[in-house]
């Protein structure tokens, strides 16, 4: 009993085995340390105090030295890693599995068989070795498609006699169970004469559309009518069968011309 009491008597000259004895049995007491003036024993020189650090604080401080640089690290990773397969996406022209691909982007294209209005099978290799002008249609359309023959029609009329190029005009519809060989190869000559036409299989046209990327749907009228929502693409090709660009409604003919002559001046051949 009697050291209980030395041990938190008033003194402030504790040894050491006593404060460490006295925090294990106190732990919420604060412990601090005094260092006094050996000169005198009553001198009034003030104690320098100099807090113990507790555990916990120490803990908390070095948990945040780390965490926080930590999940920086992290989050620049996975932006990286992001970006990365990104790149990985891209497929540059002439890389991709397909004889067909786009520049920088989803490929673009790829083989068809299709039957043109003189009841020929056409494939993707009768197109090769020509600059190719593909435009996807139907001859049931009441203004788009007609207008965007007639813009066609006129842009390579200004490539062939202005610039001395040639660029081969290819329709593909995509209502063959109305536009058959004949019924296509009357309303064409309308429009003009160069102007190659195909058809064939639903299940065939459809493929080659969604090759192309080209996006159409049936619009159910009153009776057995119809209309077809479409996209309205028209793809310009490389003699490599390379996709150059697409073209939408918004050109007319001098400008589609003149995009068309930049992409074919600008492409090695």
């Amino acid at each position: 009993m009697l050291t209980f009491r030395s041990i938190f008597s008033p003194s402030k000259h504790h040894s050491p085995h006593a404060r460490s004895l006295l925090h294990r049995l106190h732990p919420s007491i604060t412990v601090r340390s005094s260092k006094y003036s050996t000169s005198s024993k009553y001198s009034k020189e003030k104690p320098e105090v100099r807090p113990v650090l507790s555990v916990h604080e120490h803990t908390s401080r070095s948990w945040a030295t780390y965490i926080i640089p930590a999940a920086v690290t992290g989050f620049v990773g996975l932006v990286a890693y992001v970006q990365y397969n990104d790149e990985r996406r891209v497929v540059l022209k002439g890389q991709g599995n397909t004889s067909v691909n786009v520049v920088k982007g989803p490929v673009i294209g790829g083989p068809f068989a299709l039957i043109d209005t003189e009841k020929r099978i056409v494939t993707e290799k009768d197109l090769r070795g020509n600059w190719t002008l593909l435009y996807f249609g139907y001859t049931l359309s009441p203004d788009v498609v007609p207008e965007q023959l007639q813009i066609l029609s006129k842009a390579i009329d200004i490539l062939e006699s202005r610039h001395n190029h040639k660029v081969l005009p290819v329709f593909v519809t995509i209502d063959p169970q109305r536009d058959n060989p004949s019924h296509l190869r009357a309303y064409l000559k309308e429009f003009d004469p160069r102007i190659i036409g195909l058809t064939g299989p639903v299940a065939a046209v459809r493929e080659m559309a969604q090759e192309y990327r080209v996006y159409f749907k049936k619009v159910e009228e009153e009776g057995k009518d119809y209309l077809i929502d479409s996209s309205h693409k028209m793809y310009l090709l490389s003699p490599k069968l390379e996709v150059l660009s697409c073209f939408g409604i918004e050109y007319n003919a001098e400008e589609l011309s003149e995009a068309i002559l930049n992409l074919l001046q600008k492409t090695p051949q």
